[in-house]
């Protein structure tokens, strides 16, 4: 049996969790989120507690159960307490702003880029004077959040001789040592 799969998903007061035909609906202070499962995956909810069962151990199956626990664990997390992620603009000249859902950052090319949110996602960005700036994005969607922060990376990934770039706060990058002088 599947470790993470047979836990079981407690649900945090506030929270409604609702199951029709397949789609699992989480609603709480945060928003609302939607899943679809697995035809072969039964969702049970007893005592403000959810446990997933599955019909069969096909491998398939056995894979989804997993997944699937671990979907619903962060969407019940996500409309509770929220997600959030931070990623901090390493290198000279680098700058970021925001206003409402547009985030504009300034990462060393000849323009600058603007990068339009989704609305689920908000931004906050801090410039201090002698530390790196910040960029702090949080949701209540986890996936989505990941997504949004992992395209703001790509779009100058830190570099593994000064380690310039955008990065995960606390992400180690490895550096090389570079060429060495001549003579």
């Amino acid at each position: 049996m599947s470790r993470v799969g047979k836990a079981p998903i407690s649900i945090p007061e506030g929270v409604d969790v609702k199951v029709d035909n397949h789609r699992v609906t989480v609603k709480g202070k945060l928003g609302e989120l939607s899943q679809e499962i697995s035809s072969d995956l039964n969702l049970k909810i007893e005592d403000g507690v959810a446990t997933l069962e599955r019909s069969s151990e096909a491998k398939q199956t056995r894979a989804n159960h997993g997944l699937y626990r671990a979907l619903l664990a962060n969407m019940m997390e996500g409309v509770s307490k929220g997600f959030e992620k931070k990623l901090e603009l390493v290198g000279v000249g680098y700058r970021a702003s925001h206003q409402g859902q547009r985030l504009d950052l300034s990462l060393g090319y000849s323009h600058n880029i603007v990068f339009e949110l989704p609305n689920e996602v908000k931004v906050e960005t801090l410039s201090e004077k002698g530390k790196n700036p910040l960029v702090t994005l949080s949701s209540h969607d986890k996936q989505l959040l990941g997504l949004v922060a992992s395209k703001i990376r790509s779009f100058r990934k830190p570099e593994p001789y000064k380690g310039k770039g955008v990065r995960f706060q606390g992400e180690y990058i490895r550096r090389k040592a570079g060429k060495t002088a001549g003579k």
